[in-house]
């Protein structure tokens, strides 16, 4: 499985994107009325399988680069993994940050500095 960010349209609006894609590559989406169903576990489980995954492979990853007699597979190997688990991270972090509430236009406007006004 590799994801392509480019593959996944922009804007899926109420729909979940998921940890996992078609025979032919294309990306799955869930669509849901907010609840967690077993498909919903199903992904949370394996978004946090992809997540360690990542974290074990950058582990592995680092400790090639550290090797300077780590030969060319060892890095083609390390490189690959890493691209890989990157691919599902990338997808992981889409599909939450698509679920996230946004912000209206009018909300949070009190925070942003527009600068050219002393404070003191």
């Amino acid at each position: 499985m590799s994801y392509d960010r480019n593959a996944v349209p922009s804007a899926f609006s109420g729909l979940r994107l998921l940890p996992w894609e078609t025979e032919p590559g294309k990306p799955c989406f869930l669509s849901t009325d907010g609840t967690h169903g077993l498909l919903s576990r199903l992904a949370d489980e394996l978004e946090a399988d992809q997540l360690r995954d990542g974290a074990h492979v950058l582990t592995g990853a680092r400790a090639v680069l550290d090797d300077r007699k780590a030969g060319e597979f060892a890095l083609r190997h390390a490189l690959r993994a890493t691209t890989q688990v990157l691919g599902d991270v990338l997808r992981v972090a889409d599909s939450r940050g698509a679920r996230l509430a946004q912000p209206d236009d009018d909300d949070g406007d009190d925070d942003v500095d527009k600068g050219g006004g002393d404070r003191s």
